[in-house]
């Protein structure tokens, strides 16, 4: 599922480019892939325990390497947060559905952080 945490979340975007230097469309894409990471995180907590922070230690690794400024910064983090709360309140236990939507949302965020990267 993890697939090398997205493939480094696609070398981090492909490239040492800060978030200011970004393009719109790439600051949406990195908007998109923090509520993913957001998603696998609840996803992942929900069978793993709360004291699992896999997908969180890299939406970290991704603010630290993208150096946001203080507005995007607080986008990434509310995408981030966003996906959490969806995915915590669709599946509250762990549960073969729960683990399906986990493969899914992998997917997703595979395909986006290829597609971002390359």
């Amino acid at each position: 599922m993890r697939r090398a945490g997205w493939l480094l979340i696609a070398a981090i975007i492909a490239g040492p480019a800060a978030a200011q230097d970004r393009a719109p469309a790439d600051r949406q894409t990195l908007t998109d892939l923090a509520f993913l990471l957001g998603q696998s995180h609840a996803l992942r907590q929900v069978c793993e325990g709360p004291q699992d922070q896999y997908w969180r230690s890299w939406m970290g690794r991704l603010l630290e390497s993208e150096a946001p400024d203080d507005a995007f910064d607080r986008r990434l983090r509310d995408g981030f947060n966003t996906g959490f709360a969806a995915a915590q309140a669709r599946f509250p236990v762990c549960s073969e559905a729960s683990k399906a939507e986990a493969g899914r949302t992998a997917q997703r965020g595979r395909a986006l952080a290829r597609a971002a990267g390359g």
